[in-house]
């Protein structure tokens, strides 16, 4: 679809952008429904949202941009919690982790279905703060967690999240 004056937004350039963003985002998990990623074209993705290619690319690189995006923001809830209760035990932490994938499972069983859940890492190592340059100790710790934890989710999920979140936190605890 063709932006012209009818269909272009008279709000700010930020509001056009957060517009886009989230009707690009709807149209891709909707095709994702149906459609693995590499069958999904840009022309494809940008007709069902409604915008036009150059407001896509203004605002991604790829179809994977789009949903590492939307990863990072359903994960702000719980690392905003997390940074809030920095004194917690790290299983009570992790338990936090779990609980959110449980809140979300429909999006992450689409990720797991379609193979993307290799996005998953990159969202985590970021979370986690993870630097190749940081001190020996702290890069290898954070290495630990994030791969640890990215594994734990990855079978999680291939297991058709069997487990309730409870039990993931329990299952870490005793580890």
């Amino acid at each position: 679809m063709r932006q012209n004056k009818k269909t272009v937004s008279p709000m700010s350039n930020e509001g056009r952008n957060i517009y886009v963003k989230e009707h690009i985002t709807e149209s891709l998990l909707t095709l994702l429904e149906d459609k693995a990623i590499e069958d999904i074209s840009i022309s494809e993705l940008c007709d069902n949202a409604g915008i036009g290619r150059a407001s896509f690319y203004r605002n991604f690189n790829s179809k994977e941009d789009i949903l590492t995006a939307y990863i990072n923001t359903l994960s702000d809830s719980w690392k905003s919690d997390w940074e809030k209760k920095n004194n917690l035990p790290l299983y009570s932490g992790i338990g936090m982790i779990f609980e959110h994938f449980e809140q979300h499972k429909a999006f992450y069983h689409l990720l797991n279905e379609r193979r993307l859940i290799y996005l998953l890492k990159d969202v985590i190592l970021n979370i986690l703060e993870f630097k190749p340059d940081l001190p020996e100790k702290e890069v290898y710790a954070k290495a630990f967690v994030a791969y640890s934890l990215y594994g734990w989710i990855e079978v999680w999920l291939q297991r058709g999240m069997r487990e309730s979140a409870e039990e993931m936190k329990q299952l870490f605890q005793n580890r």
